[in-house]
């Protein structure tokens, strides 16, 4: 949703890319994502892709919804330390974490797309004033 959500603001000279922690390869967006991508009118997901080395190397920047997604990253990709943040924490907006809908309920899905929404408008006003 993340990646959508920021997509929708064609951003001159960043480049975004989803991977997820524990993400097969090539399999499809949750299906109440996908329903949520959908219904704001953003461009339709593509598949899953793993957060692997090849994904850290291409980032520049890395934002997970949560501190446990950041750990777990940076211990399994060195790489990742550094260039690794929650994305409430980058945007200032506080170190509370964006809860992980997956396997939740359609209402999960809503809020986790709404707090999205909101971290990430102000990411994208800060990348507009530094790019």
């Amino acid at each position: 949703m993340a990646e959508a959500i920021l997509k929708a603001e064609q951003i001159p000279g960043v480049s975004v890319r989803s991977a997820g922690i524990s993400a097969y390869p090539g399999s499809p967006v949750s299906g109440h994502s996908a329903e949520l991508i959908r219904e704001a009118g953003f461009e339709e997901p593509g598949l899953s892709s793993p957060a692997d080395s090849e994904a850290v190397e291409w980032a520049d920047l890395i934002l997970t919804m949560t501190d446990a997604h950041k750990r777990m990253l940076e211990r399994a990709i060195r790489e990742a330390n550094g260039k690794t943040f929650t994305l409430n924490a980058y945007t200032g907006i506080g170190d509370r974490d964006i809860a992980d809908p997956f396997g939740g309920s359609r209402e999960d899905y809503w809020q986790t797309f709404g707090e999205l929404q909101k971290a990430i408008a102000i990411l994208a006003d800060s990348l507009r004033r530094n790019m």
